[in-house]
């Protein structure tokens, strides 16, 4: 008995012991050792990133210009298990065969980042709303948010730019702050790209719970851990739409660009490269059928005209001369110069158009006198305070580069060329180090190798209209309504050379409008200051170009334009600019003073490629065609083949048939049947 009751207790001891040691591990693993822990949350819940919205983009007048659009990718969550799965079903909601499906998982298997890949980039609304209803069926698949960019114009596409996926390299040069992750949106370029720390916002993060099979079961801790994103700032620009949509309309048709910036603040009003493309067209959902027809466009629609393009400046260049030439003494407002129709200099001749044969620097920049500033070209580079043209060339091309040229303004707008004032080092090479005035004469009227962008031609007159400083030019105006412009855009730079000079230069300006080259272009009710340029060309016509800016004091805008292949600067980019001109300081209710000039502009065509056909005159072709055809047929009548009476020809298809009772051969008949 004694012997039974050691053995029970023996048991029970046995008993209890296990189970301490059981109830000791089980503490372990769920009070002190938390891997476990960890292993089942993260088997238990699922991290989602929301994306943000992206900034939204004004004008200077606070009118919307662009905002948002959801669309929506369908991703899968990695391992790829899918069991008891109705291929057939999943399949004939989206419209794709099985094979396509086999196809993006495989896909989906190279790209997999962070635990899942996209297997259906930008669902159709029909199809997400039908996917939506099921999705519960369709273990692993999940539907992600994204944000694609709306236009509420088609204008400005170069200046606003647009956003794209990010590329493996940027996601490895420019993710210091580790923001992006593969399959992200990023600014590609203009102001989406410039600013793309303002506007991109700061994602946010949900945890869902998953069972077992990866189906998404609802919120984790009721939305504790979850981040909610942070919108993108507001962005307004310097842009005035109305002035920008009137100036693209101006340029339709034609080949060049206008930029026109508030000469106080560097502010850009309008940029405008033609052609050029609706902003919607590089969207998220368009780019892919889109973009390479933009490549393939003999017009080059997606080169930025008014910043990259880089151009000999012509006739406004003459401006830069006279101030040079005012600062440096070799002469004065009041300096004369004969012109007998151009300038000579042994066998050399720069022609020039008839007007008084002699005329002072005022004078001379209304009526763009080509001699004139040969002679103050020569006096600059001869000037006796230094010891050769070399040396003078050198400081006239320090004027230069005060004025912003032979280098990258620093603008806002992406891709920006330097343009080129040409060194004394490429004239020693060029010239055997042996050159003067007369080699490099073309400089003198803004020919030869000077090349200035617009962008650099209205920061040019910018300056002049400020008599002596200019402002970076740039778009940025307020961030989420505040001032938060970069130090770089409200810097002065200043120009050495005095005030008194530009106001020279600038009533010779004044007398372009009326009585110089441009007077034809002149505005009732406001002073405007222009110069006209025409720019050689040595592949076809010349190119248009005019500068001005008004009123004369107190300047609210300068504008620079160039029309490519165009011919004078007064007959096509003067008009534009002007118009322009009235357009944005309102002088008339209902849009301009002059509709007859504004008309000649809407209905130019000035491209160098064949102008397209339009559907109604497709259709009256067409119509024209067929009807020839029935007229054709109905005249025709047997007549006999001979040397003296040939086949009629036509401009449709003639097919000669042969009746089965007739031979080929000589005064034979033939029945002629028109097509």
């Amino acid at each position: 008995m004694s012997e039974g009751k050691n053995r029970n207790f023996s048991l029970i001891i046995t008993v209890v012991i296990i189970g301490m040691i059981y109830t000791s591990r089980l503490f372990y693993l769920q009070v002190i050792d938390s891997s476990y822990v960890g292993f089942a949350n993260e088997n238990s819940k699922k991290l989602l990133v929301i994306h943000p919205n992206r900034g939204l983009i004004f004008d200077r007048n606070d009118k919307l210009i662009v905002y948002n659009d959801n669309f929506y990718d369908l991703n899968i969550s990695y391992p790829f298990t899918l069991k008891d799965f109705d291929t057939l079903g999943f399949c004939t909601i989206l419209n794709i065969t099985k094979e396509s499906f086999i196809k993006r998982m495989k896909k989906a298997d190279k790209t997999v980042y962070r635990g899942s890949a996209v297997f259906y980039k930008n669902l159709e609304p029909h199809k997400f709303a039908a996917l939506q209803e099921r999705l519960y069926e369709y273990e692993k698949f999940y539907i992600e948010t994204k944000v694609d960019r709306k236009y509420r114009t088609k204008s400005a596409a170069h200046v606003l730019g647009y956003i794209g996926e990010i590329s493996k390299k940027k996601l490895e040069t420019e993710n210091e702050d580790q923001h992006y992750a593969k399959g992200d949106f990023i600014g590609i370029s203009g102001l989406e790209k410039y600013y793309e720390k303002e506007l991109r916002g700061e994602k946010g993060s949900k945890y869902i719970l998953v069972d077992s099979r990866g189906r998404h079961q609802g919120s984790f801790a009721k939305g504790k851990y979850d981040v909610p994103p942070i919108a993108g700032k507001k962005v307004s620009t310097t842009l005035d739409l109305n002035l920008q949509e009137y100036a693209e309309k101006l340029m339709h048709d034609k080949m060049g660009s206008v930029v026109a910036i508030e000469p106080s603040t560097g502010e850009i009003l309008t940029l405008v490269s033609s052609p050029g493309y609706d902003p919607e067209d590089l969207s998220i959902r368009r780019k892919s059928k889109q973009y390479i027809k933009l490549l393939r466009d003999p017009t080059l629609p997606l080169f930025n005209r008014a910043v990259t393009a880089a151009y000999p400046p012509g006739s406004v260049f003459k401006l830069l001369n006279g101030l040079i030439g005012l600062q440096e003494g070799v002469i004065y407002g009041e300096t004369t110069f004969p012109c007998f129709r151009g300038f000579s200099i042994g066998r050399l001749h720069v022609a020039c158009h008839p007007h008084s044969p002699s005329l002072d620097l005022r004078g001379a920049v209304a009526n763009s006198c080509n001699a004139y500033f040969c002679y103050t070209f020569r006096e600059i580079l001869e000037n006796p305070k230094y010891k050769s043209p070399r040396e003078a060339y050198i400081k006239w091309k320090d004027y230069m580069t005060q004025f912003g040229l032979d280098n990258k303004l620093g603008s806002d707008i992406n891709f920006e060329s330097k343009g080129n004032i040409p060194t004394p080092e490429f004239y020693d090479k060029m010239h055997n180090n042996r050159w003067g005035f007369s080699r490099i004469i073309s400089l003198s009227i803004g020919q030869g190798e000077i090349l200035i962008t617009p962008l650099q031609m209205a920061n040019v007159i910018s300056a002049i209209a400020n008599r002596g400083y200019y402002y970076t030019p740039h778009c940025l105006r307020l961030v989420n309504d505040k001032n938060e412009i970069p130090k770089e855009f409200t810097t002065k730079h200043k120009i050495n050379i005095d005030k008194a000079n530009f106001e020279i230069v600038v009533e010779g300006m004044a007398q372009t409008m009326v009585n110089g080259t441009a007077a034809r272009n002149s505005i009732k009710g406001v002073q405007i200051c222009g110069k006209t340029g025409t720019v050689q060309n040595p592949h076809g016509k010349n190119h248009s170009v005019f500068m001005c800016f008004a009123p004369k004091d107190n300047p609210k805008i300068a504008i620079a334009c160039i029309v490519e292949n165009s011919g004078y600067g007064a007959t096509w980019a003067s008009p534009v600019a002007t118009l322009l001109v009235e357009k944005y300081l309102g002088l008339s209710d209902t849009g301009t003073t002059r509709p007859d000039l504004e008309k000649r502009l809407f209905d130019a065509y000035l491209l160098n490629v064949p102008k397209p056909l339009t559907p109604e005159r497709i259709k009256f072709l067409k119509d024209s065609t067929e009807k020839a055809k029935k007229d054709s047929t109905e005249k025709a009548t047997r007549r006999p083949l001979g040397k003296n009476n040939p086949p009629k020809k036509t401009n449709h298809t003639d097919i000669l048939i042969c009746d089965k009772d007739q031979r080929i051969g000589k005064n034979q008949f033939f029945k002629y049947q028109k097509f």
